[in-house]
């Protein structure tokens, strides 16, 4: 089957096979596109066009392209999109993939990672079969993610700085090369702001008279004005201001490493950067905020999420019953 679209002044034709790579070539004249296309498909049927089939590789690498660079969670899922490329499902005809080779790969993830993150992968790996179907004419029995058990989650992480960690991390802090990691860090404790949110905050959404910063675009795609205490206030205030716009311009991937480094240096075990969410989620809790004014600081829309980053400590809810 053949398709032609114009686009920049040139005609791009695309003529699919089932089973096989996509055949593409682009004409300046429509009558020329038309004239390969229809020769392309005759040659197909008599078998005069050497194929090879389409291997799922390059099924994620056009998801890649087309899909997900698209979204907002773009940077996450590339990595995610990289470890499918590098399974052995990448080399595999996609229309010979069977839910046993998908139930095989769970396994094979779930000796390395956690349950959550394999399930994150499930959930990509079965949008990607979806708009193979959908929307690219690949005539596949069915999606054979589908079709497989689904790995229980563990309990959500309850992860707080312990007795002694957060001077750790504030002395580590002191020695980090990046001017911007410091200041970042100890921002997202006191506004409990998500890490995107963080780098991609632009002073010209900064309102420091009127002490807080207002989120265009969110995970949950809602927007939100984060109050400022004064820490937060003093923070902002000590910032040098970047040409960019960006409160915080660092790479997401230059973060990573940063704290990475953070964590093995200050021997600091099993304590993500998402977890100063729920540090800071839970020192809101901690100065006595009600659960309407952490849901509406933090951005949460089901408020029963909020016991997932929420783990009082007993000896202060203690304090409390005298």
């Amino acid at each position: 089957m053949a398709s032609i679209t114009k686009r920049l002044g040139r005609y791009y034709v695309r003529v699919r096979r089932k089973g096989f790579k996509t055949l593409c070539k682009s004409f300046s004249k429509r009558e020329d596109a038309l004239r390969w296309s229809r020769k392309t498909e005759i040659d197909l049927e008599n078998g005069l066009v050497p194929q090879s089939p389409c291997l799922f590789v390059d099924i994620i690498s056009c998801y890649e392209r087309t899909v997900s660079v698209d979204k907002k969670s773009h940077e996450i899922e590339k990595f995610r999109l990289k470890g499918l490329k590098q399974s052995f499902l990448s080399g595999l005809p996609i229309h010979g993939i069977t839910r046993s080779h998908i139930a095989q790969y769970r396994d094979e993830r779930l000796e390395l990672v956690q349950p959550s993150t394999v399930l994150r992968e499930l959930t990509v790996l079965s949008h990607i079969f979806t708009v193979a179907m959908q929307d690219w004419g690949y005539e596949l029995t069915c999606n054979p993610v589908s079709k497989i058990r689904k790995p229980s989650p563990y309990r959500p992480r309850d992860r707080r700085l312990e007795e002694g960690e957060e001077e750790k991390l504030l002395h580590g802090l002191d020695q980090v090369t990046n001017i911007w990691a410091k200041p970042l860090i100890l921002f997202a404790i006191e506004t409990a702001m998500r890490r995107g949110e963080l780098l991609k905050l632009q002073w010209q959404y900064v309102y420091l008279d009127k002490k807080y910063v207002h989120l265009p675009e969110t995970k949950n795609g809602d927007t939100r004005n984060v109050p400022l205490s004064p820490k937060a206030l003093e923070i902002l205030n000590t910032l040098p201001r970047d040409i960019s716009g960006f409160v915080f311009p660092i790479k997401p991937a230059a973060l990573q490493s940063c704290w990475k480094r953070l964590m093995q240096k200050q021997q600091i075990e099993d304590f993500h950067f998402h977890d100063l969410r729920h540090e800071a989620t839970s020192r809101l809790f901690e100065k006595g905020l009600n659960v309407m004014e952490v849901a509406s600081i933090t951005g949460h829309k089901d408020l029963r999420m909020l016991q997932r980053y929420t783990h009082l400590k007993a000896e202060d809810l203690a304090q409390k019953l005298r």
